[in-house]
């Protein structure tokens, strides 16, 4: 059963585009499949109908040891329809299976959550440092710079080249979500931090194995999701920014605070990569919310 998650990988990664983060998910949730398969005597793939995928779905929907079980959030569980209904799509489509036992799923509703931006303030008490001119401090002010200047995923900031940087435009060429590239604008403030990492931090920390990646780690290579979080976040307690702030707030703080400047909804999609204007119109209810606490907060007749 292993080799046809295997080669559904190879399908996500080349044909699909799908992200690292996504097919990670896809995976993990497959092999989880695959590990509980024999209790419901499950050997191959064939085997399975869709009474066996709900089955295991309300067995996922929990989680813990004993009597200390909860459940899973919505979220969690539409990953692992979706990552089924992908699945058991392909494995159709290739000729391995007759039927699609996935078909008839339904994802839960996920939860309506809205994205939390930082504050201005917040913003710039993180941006201000204090900064050394130590090579680690460059570059963390380099990633911060762009990741609010421009909205930029993480994976999208590991992934950037040297090469794909722009300077005359200012723009850095960015390959987001389903393999698709696009043009991102980064302003002064970014070029500043970027040109004052790359003249006086990169060269310390690169070495004659280093990748072309723009940024790097202290041993010279390109940075893993895990330690370019853990950068984000320790600059940011050390800044005292609040506890719920994870390096994806720069993004959220970066089109909610284009959109509470009055910045074009269409613009905010392209600058952001989203697929579907549907994503980005989030953000007109998050900067609606906090244009009416403002209001409630100073207006005389609020």
């Amino acid at each position: 059963m292993n080799e046809l998650i295997e080669d559904f990988l190879v399908y996500l990664r080349r044909e699909r585009g799908f992200a690292e983060n996504t097919q990670k998910a896809y995976i993990r949730n497959l092999h989880q499949f695959v590990l509980w398969a024999p209790n419901a005597g499950i050997e191959r793939w064939s085997q399975v109908t869709g009474e066996t995928l709900a089955l295991w779905l309300e067995h996922r929907a929990w989680k813990g040891d004993g009597s200390e079980k909860t459940t899973v959030s919505p979220s969690t569980v539409h990953q692992k329809v979706a990552a089924l209904r992908a699945f058991f799509k392909f494995a159709t489509e290739e000729g391995h299976l007759e039927t699609n036992p996935a078909s008839a799923l339904v994802a839960p509703k996920r939860s309506d959550r809205l994205p939390k931006a930082l504050s201005f303030g917040e913003v710039e008490r993180l941006l201000a440092g204090p900064w050394s001119l130590e090579p680690r401090d460059l570059c963390d002010r380099a990633i911060l710079e762009l990741a609010y200047g421009s909205g930029l995923r993480l994976g999208e900031l590991r992934a950037l080249a040297i090469s794909g940087v722009d300077w005359e435009r200012r723009v850095v060429r960015v390959r987001g979500k389903g393999d698709k590239e696009r043009l991102v604008p980064f302003g002064r403030k970014a070029e500043s931090a970027l040109r004052g990492y790359l003249q006086a931090g990169r060269p310390h920390l690169s070495g004659p194995k280093s990748p072309d990646c723009l940024f790097l780690t202290q041993r010279g290579h390109g940075f893993a999701s895990n330690t370019l979080w853990a950068r984000i976040r320790n600059r940011a307690k050390r800044c005292g920014i609040r506890e719920d702030f994870t390096p994806h707030s720069l993004r959220h703080s970066f089109a909610t605070h284009l959109m509470e400047k009055g910045a074009d909804l269409r613009v905010i999609q392209e600058m952001l990569g989203h697929a579907s204007v549907a994503t980005t119109e989030v953000y007109t209810r998050v900067a609606a919310g906090r244009l009416r606490n403002v209001h409630d907060r100073f207006h005389p007749r609020s």
